[in-house]
C-alpha cells in the first residue's frame, strides 16, 4: 500500500492541467521525431526495426506486432516495480495518431528524394525531438511510455545512467530486429547509439529525475486509486 504522500503526490499531477498539456507536447514532439526519421528515408528506429522483423516471421501486421511488443514491454515494466499510470495508456494511443496525423499532412514527404546531408540532418533532429519529448512527457510523471517504463526500471535497479540503459535496450531491439529480418539502415544506428545520450542531456536540460524504485513503486500505486 503506498504512502499518503505519494498518494497525493500523483493525484495533484494527475489533476493538473500542465501535467496532461506536458504530456502531450512531450508525445506530439516524439512523434515528429518519428516521423522525420520515416521521412529520410535512411533506415527506420531499432524498435520499428524489431517490430517490421516480427513481422516478418509471423502472421502478425505492423501495427500488431507494435501493440504486442508494447503489452510485452508493459508486463516487463509492471513486474519491475514501474507500472502503468494514465500517460502510459495515452502514451501507446497518442503517438501513432500523432504521427499518422503528421504523414497524412504531406509535410516533409519529399525529404527522401533530397541530398544526404540534408536527410542525415533530419535523422539527427528526429533524434533529439524523440529525446526532449521522451523528457517531457516522462517529467509530467503521469506515467512513462512502455519501453520508458522498461529504461526507468533497469536505470533504477542497476543504478546505471538512464542514457546507458536506453543505450542498451535500443541496441538490444535492433539486433533482434535484425537477425528476424527487419529493415535497417544508417539511420538505425545512428539513431541506436544517439538516442541514450540525447535523452540524457534532455533529462538534464529539463531538470527531470529517474525516479527510485520506491518512488515509481509509491507513484503507481497511487494510480491505483485514481
Amino acid at each position: 500500500m503506498s504512502s499518503p504522500l505519494g498518494t497525493a503526490s500523483f493525484l495533484r499531477r494527475a489533476r493538473s492541467p500542465l501535467a496532461w498539456i506536458r504530456l502531450l507536447a512531450g508525445l506530439w514532439l516524439f512523434a515528429a521525431g518519428v516521423v522525420l526519421g520515416l521521412r529520410a528515408r535512411l533506415g527506420v528506429g531499432p524498435w520499428d526495426v524489431l517490430h517490421d522483423g516480427i513481422r516478418q516471421v509471423t502472421p502478425l501486421s505492423f501495427g500488431v506486432a507494435t501493440i504486442v511488443v508494447g503489452l510485452v514491454l508493459l508486463a516487463g515494466g509492471w513486474f519491475a516495480g514501474v507500472r502503468p499510470g494514465p500517460g502510459t495508456l495515452v502514451n501507446m494511443v497518442l503517438v501513432g495518431v500523432f504521427a499518422d496525423l503528421m504523414l497524412s499532412s504531406g509535410i516533409g514527404a519529399d525529404l527522401g528524394g533530397r541530398g544526404l546531408p540534408l536527410r542525415l540532418a533530419a535523422v539527427v533532429a528526429g533524434v533529439a525531438l524523440v529525446a526532449i519529448g521522451s523528457a517531457l512527457y516522462i517529467g509530467a510523471g503521469l506515467g512513462s511510455g512502455p519501453r520508458d517504463s522498461v529504461m526507468l526500471a533497469l536505470a533504477a535497479r542497476t543504478r546505471l545512467r538512464v542514457g546507458a540503459v536506453r543505450a542498451l535496450i535500443e541496441t538490444a531491439a535492433l539486433l533482434g530486429g535484425i537477425l528476424l529480418g527487419g529493415a535497417w539502415g544508417v539511420g538505425t544506428v545512428l539513431y541506436a547509439f544517439g538516442i541514450g545520450p540525447a535523452i540524457e542531456v534532455a533529462f538534464r536540460l529539463l531538470r527531470v529525475e529517474v525516479p527510485s524504485r520506491r518512488a515509481a513503486k509509491a507513484d503507481v500505486e497511487a494510480c491505483e486509486t485514481c
